[in-house]
């Protein structure tokens, strides 16, 4: 059951829907928000060529890097100043964090005693990245101890939850989380599995005894097809919008390949997306 929601903010129009996705979430499961800005490290390295130019007879930038750790670590309180703002209007019990490091590592490192992480799909540098994640986003999810919600622009309540169901060990923790989604926000769930050949069902059996406790709203299919571009298609077809998918990975090669499958349906869906590892 999720009780404490990590929510990383850095003032983008991601960030202020993954806040929204958080609020709304923190509502129905009886959750705390933790709101973490990181100062960047790299944001405050970066000037300190500068503070070399001096030495070498440019123009000196002496306390650069003092100075951009002052205005970056101002900055950061604003934002997590309006985190706090959302969080008293909507009723919402939180905590703020700021903290100093590598982005990607911050998150994770707070993320161990969180229950789920929910971050944009891009972030504050979004018009310099040109694929679908944003790169401290999916550093993110190859690294982060617990599930990551990743969500688009914008917040609109999920009608319709898909799980695609393979049987290994992190799909079947997706498919406990979206059981208890799907109770607890009242939302029908279909689980979806795909194979190479038609009539092995054994898979779908396996999810439908364990849902039948949750008394939840399930439907089940099963398809034959190539797996990454067949549940895309299914989740488009079907209108759903909100993904629930494992990771079948456990070496650290996860660390650097998301997976074919898992990796094509991240980039390919574009509506919210659980992805447990």
């Amino acid at each position: 059951m999720i009780k404490k929601i990590l929510v990383p903010q850095d003032g983008s129009v991601y960030g202020k829907s993954a806040l929204d996705w958080s609020l709304w979430l923190a509502k129905k499961f009886g959750a705390d928000l933790v709101g973490l800005h990181v100062v960047d490290l790299v944001a405050l390295e970066g000037p300190f060529l500068h503070d070399i130019s001096g030495s070498l007879g440019f123009e000196p930038f002496l306390n650069f890097s003092a100075k951009m750790r002052e205005v970056l670590e101002d900055k950061g309180k604003s934002i997590l100043r309006t985190f706090e703002e959302a969080c008293e209007k909507a009723g919402v019990n939180k905590e703020t964090q700021m903290s100093v490091g590598i982005v990607p590592g911050e998150i994770c490192e707070k993320a161990k005693v969180a229950d789920l992480v929910v971050m944009g799909r891009r972030g504050i540098n979004a018009r310099f990245e040109y694929e679908l994640q944003g790169s401290t986003t999916e550093a993110v999810l190859r690294k982060s101890p617990k599930p990551v919600l990743v969500v688009p622009e914008g917040f609109s309540e999920p009608k319709s939850l898909l799980l695609a169901y393979d049987g290994s060990p992190n799909a079947s923790r997706a498919m406990h989380s979206a059981a208890e989604w799907s109770k607890t926000l009242g939302l029908p769930l279909t689980v979806l599995t795909v194979s190479v050949s038609e009539g092995d069902t054994t898979l779908l059996k396996d999810a439908e005894d364990y849902l039948k406790p949750y008394g939840i709203k399930a439907k089940f299919a099963a398809l034959a097809g190539d797996p990454p571009t067949s549940i895309e298609r299914y989740y488009r077809e079907n209108k759903h919008d909100l993904m629930f998918m494992g990771t079948s990975h456990h070496s650290r090669i996860f660390e650097m390949v998301l997976g074919s499958t898992t990796e094509f349906v991240m980039r390919s869906v574009g509506g919210p997306f659980f992805l447990e590892r």
